[in-house]
This record gives structure tokens, C-alpha cells and sequence, in this order.
């Protein structure tokens, strides 16, 4: 892999039709991480989280907990936080509007510190993002909730935080993973067992309790129906590591003949009778997850039939469709369902990605493609997947990234 340093935008170039081969490794998973850096700031002891993703979320993440007081340490791929000795409850515009999760970290400084300001989150644009469920944990153990154009501002006033009752979830969304992190945080240190109703059992929830469980905080699940907490006023540190692959996944992927088999201490992956067509639906946990959609889909432009996948966590997941139809697929959304006619010969395309995954799903679709495609919208790649590029090159992938002129 070769890259330029003169100024402009980057723009990525892969000629594809290279047969990938070898082994890496896979880095930890974004949303985990995310969700785990929030709930450092609760810790009073020092806190390490191993297989911590290298990319740029990871970055603002860190800066975040450096400007509202708690000392933030990357070193390869472990994550080390201090207790701040005070706290600035403010998180600043400029990085809370990159992510995701600034609700979530806005939770832990309100439990930590009484009160917090916050803008409204940012992150990938597929789709809105709503904070009507956080903003309803803030309020049930007594905070009051201001909303001022593109900002919030959250507060305890006076009286003693109550063990409260909440649900996290919408009658149109279902369960929301991020809203059930945001109350797990604010009820890790409120007084007393707090339940919090019909809660996303997702990686980055259990991960974020399983955190916490460890470290004082009582943790007690009554399947979906309720995750119980039960508060306290001192949060141990220690050093934590990431999770593996969701059931759901492997499912479909077996189904689609790609098989994941645990060998030496890591994953062989393998297709070797060629890509089938499935039929699958994506969903919470242990479902097929939605952040690997567009990836399949991209896949399965080289399997054999028709292949559907209906996205029932966000229904208009489909930013990615017009780009891979640039590069020949034959790929429709009716609705909340994709079909996936294949398998289509992939040819060279000039495309950009607006997401992580859309263009993620792009590079998959360039490594197949005849040709040498051009993908701009790298700084996305770089949100989601530190290495992900010199990886792909190691495994024989010819590619280069160059900075075209402004």
C-alpha cells in the first residue's frame, strides 16, 4: 500500500480481482469501546480497556474525557483512565457533534457531577438520532432537563437522587441499546435498585454492565423484561477485554457459506463451495446485526439467486444501494427489504460512502470489482476502522490512498 502527502481530500484507490489470503488481526468493536468510554468516568480507581479500537472515534472519545477531567492514556490498543481530581461537566461542541455517544458520556458526567451540558449527538447520517429516551432516564432519579436549540442541559437539584424505574424503549423503535447504557450509567451510583424496563440486551449493554458488575455495581438481568441496578458511591477499576463474534452473525454467514471457525486462539474464515443466497432479517441481539448489512450486502452481489434481507432496526438502512449499483450490482429497497439479485459482475466505479458502513461496504465491492475504483469518503473508514486498509494490503490487496487537490 502506497500513500502522498500533499494537501486535499483522500481519495482511496483499490484495483480489485486480488484473491485475499493470510491472517491479521481484527480490532475491538467500535460500539463497544464507545460505550465502555463513557463509563470510565464513574470509575474511582484506574480503569484498562484492552482491544481498544484505533480510529478516530476512539480519539475524540479520549479528548472528551481529557476536557471534562479524566486523564485518558492510548497505548496500542489499550485504553487507560484516571479519575479526574474535578470535573468540568461541559462537553465541548466541536467533539460532542462527531459522535454518537455523547448522550451516553453527557450520563456519566450528570451521575458523577450533578449536572452536565451537551450538544446533540452526531455520528454516521443514515439515519436521525433521537435522545428522547436519555433525556427521560436524566429525569426519572430527579434531574431536571432543559432543551435550548442544539443543546442540553441536565441537573440535579437539591434533593437526594431517588432509585428510579424507566423503560428503554419506544413503541416504534423497540428497544434502544444506547438509552439502557445511559440509564445502566445513572443508576451505577444513584442510591438504592433502580429497573430499568424492557432494556436492549446488545453487545455494547451487556459489555457496559458486565464493566460494571466487576468493578461494585450490582447488576442483576430478569431476561428482557428488566435489568436491575443497584447502585453505589465507589466504582474499582481493573483491566477489561473485548467480546467475540454474535450468534446471529455466524447464523446467517453460515447460511450465506461463509464459515467462522474457532482455530488457535483466533477465526478462520472461509468460503469454500462459494457464496449461496439467503433470506434474513437483521435484529437486536442475538440477531443479525445491523451494522453488518451493508457488508452482506455487498457479498451477496456474488452469490448465486435472490437474496432478501429486511433491516428491521432501521428501516431506510440504504445509503449504500446507489453506489454498489454504480459498480454494476442489481440491488432495490422496497421499504425496510433489500434484494440482492446475483451474482453480478462488479466493475471499476468512481463512488463515495456518507457512513462507516456504506463505505466499508464499497471497499468490499472495489476488491471484487474489474478494474481500479476510486472511493472518496475515507475520514468515515477512519471513524470506524483504524487498520482496516494496511490489513487488506497485507492479505494482497492492491491499493493506494492519495490526497487529491482541493
Amino acid at each position: 500500500m502506497t500513500t502522498t502527502t500533499t494537501t486535499g481530500r483522500l481519495a482511496l484507490r483499490i484495483t480489485g480481482g486480488h484473491p485475499l489470503h493470510g491472517s491479521t488481526t481484527i480490532q475491538g468493536s467500535k460500539n463497544i469501546a464507545l460505550h465502555l468510554y463513557a463509563a470510565t468516568i464513574l470509575a474511582d480507581q484506574p480503569l484498562t480497556l484492552t482491544g481498544s479500537p484505533a480510529i478516530l472515534d476512539t480519539g475524540v472519545c479520549a479528548e472528551i474525557l481529557h476536557r471534562t477531567g479524566t486523564r485518558a492514556t492510548i497505548t496500542g490498543d489499550e485504553f487507560e483512565t484516571r479519575p479526574a481530581d474535578s470535573y468540568f461537566p461541559v462537553i465541548p461542541d466541536d467533539l460532542g457533534r462527531r459522535i454518537r455517544t455523547t448522550a451516553v458520556m453527557a450520563a456519566a458526567l450528570l451521575t458523577r457531577t450533578g449536572k452536565v451540558a451537551l450538544p446533540l449527538p452526531g455520528g454516521d447520517a443514515f439515519c436521525a438520532r433521537y435522545i428522547d429516551l436519555h433525556l427521560a432516564a436524566m429525569e426519572a432519579p430527579g434531574a431536571k432537563v432543559r432543551v435550548d436549540r442544539a443543546r442540553v442541559r441536565a441537573r440535579f437539584t437539591g434533593a437526594k437522587r431517588r432509585p428510579f424505574i424507566t423503560t428503554a424503549s419506544s413503541r416504534k423503535w423497540g428497544p434502544s441499546l444506547g438509552a439502557t447504557v445511559t440509564a445502566v450509567l445513572l443508576a451505577a451510583r444513584t442510591p438504592g435498585t433502580s429497573s430499568i424496563l424492557s432494556p436492549s440486551i446488545e453487545p455494547e449493554v451487556t459489555a457496559t454492565a458486565d464493566l460494571l458488575a466487576r468493578s461494585g455495581v450490582g447488576v442483576i438481568w430478569q431476561g428482557t423484561e428488566a435489568l436491575n441496578v443497584t447502585g453505589t458511591d465507589h466504582i474499582t477499576g481493573g483491566t477489561f477485554p473485548p467480546s467475540g463474534f454474535p450468534a446471529g452473525l455466524v447464523s446467517v454467514f453460515a447460511d450465506a457459506g461463509i464459515l467462522l471457525t474457532a482455530e488457535r486462539g483466533g477465526t478462520t474464515v472461509a468460503a469454500p463451495d462459494g457464496l449461496r443466497a439467503v433470506e434474513t432479517a437483521t435484529g437486536p441481539h442475538p440477531g443479525y446485526p445491523t451494522d453488518v448489512q451493508p457488508q452482506l450486502t455487498a457479498a451477496l452481489t456474488q452469490a448465486a439467486g435472490t437474496s432478501r434481507i429486511d433491516d428491521r432496526v432501521y428501516t431506510r438502512r440504504d445509503s449504500h444501494l446507489g453506489a454498489l449499483r454504480k459498480f454494476g450490482a442489481v440491488v432495490n429497497a422496497e421499504g425496510s427489504v433489500i434484494t440482492v439479485e446475483g451474482p453480478s459482475r462488479l466493475v471499476a466505479a468512481e463512488v463515495a460512502g456518507e457512513d462507516i458502513r456504506a463505505v466499508t461496504t464499497l471497499v468490499l465491492a472495489a476488491l471484487t470489482a474489474e478494474g481500479t475504483s476510486t472511493i472518496r469518503g475515507i475520514y468515515h473508514l477512519q471513524r470506524g476502522y483504524g487498520d482496516l486498509l494496511p490489513k487488506l494490503a497485507s492479505l494482497g490487496a492492491e491499493l493506494t490512498i492519495n490526497q487529491e487537490a482541493p
